[in-house]
């Protein structure tokens, strides 16, 4: 894992002239997400409803034949709208998997999915994951909007410290995302599950309360409709805007 930060931590003693953290005071425990929709400008996330959200999903996801976006996660693909539903209608209605369904406004159809999980109210630190996106939306603004709302109902309108992003260490994609929606990589925990009868080793990212309003400033900057020309190509990278570190 990283070592050492910018928060005081060799700066504060205790009585016995050990080094300690920085002191919270008035931290209380944050609450949990609400099921309350997100709206961008380019998607609306909102509360899984398999007669609203089923089809489209399942549609969507059949997209991708070979089955490729499924590879890392711990479950699917899914061969009938039947199967995939009872899927889920138990996978994506629970409160830690916390799963939003991203809708495309332009069309109206759910084109993919993300959730909160490990969600610490106390230490009010949650992390980002089951991500998938159909290819309607991957490497779209879409994509990016839908990240940015999560982050920012994390720590704008909940108040937490730590959002994490956690992945297959060997999942190039996963990480190469992370890196560019302004995650900071804290290291590899080696065997640390097992899923589909494999070993994982799991990378893992943060973004910090402290890093939220610059990050904040350059996903605003990105997503607004200037930054696109005519043919919707990007003027300016998301990593072009964010402060140099």
């Amino acid at each position: 894992m990283k070592q050492g930060t910018d928060h005081g931590m060799a700066e504060r003693k205790n009585a016995l002239g050990q080094p300690i953290g920085e002191e919270l005071a008035g931290w209380s425990a944050r609450p949990r997400p609400p099921r309350t929709p997100m709206e961008g400008r380019l998607c609306r996330l909102e509360a899984f409803d398999a007669k609203r959200h089923a089809d489209d999903l399942f549609t969507a996801y059949r997209i991708d034949t070979e089955g490729r976006n499924w590879t890392y996660l711990a479950y699917g693909p899914f061969e009938t709208l039947e199967a995939f539903t009872a899927f889920a209608e138990k996978t994506y209605t629970g409160e830690d998997p916390h799963f939003h369904v991203i809708v495309d406004k332009k069309t109206g159809k759910a084109v993919g999915v993300a959730s909160y999980l490990r969600i610490d109210p106390a230490c009010g630190v949650v992390e980002v994951g089951h991500i998938h996106f159909s290819p309607l939306m991957q490497g779209k603004p879409i994509a990016t909007e839908a990240m940015y709302l999560m982050m920012a109902r994390v720590f704008d309108e909940l108040g937490y410290r730590r959002y994490e992003w956690k992945c297959d260490a060997l999942n190039a994609p996963s990480q190469a995302a992370a890196r560019r929606l302004g995650f900071t990589f804290e290291g590899v925990f080696r065997q640390a599950t097992i899923y589909k009868g494999r070993n994982r080793d799991t990378a893992w990212y943060s973004i910090l309360d402290s890093e939220w309003p610059a990050l904040r400033q350059a996903f605003e900057a990105w997503l607004d409709p200037e930054n696109f020309d005519a043919g919707g190509q990007q003027r300016r990278r998301l990593a072009d805007l964010r402060p140099k570190t």
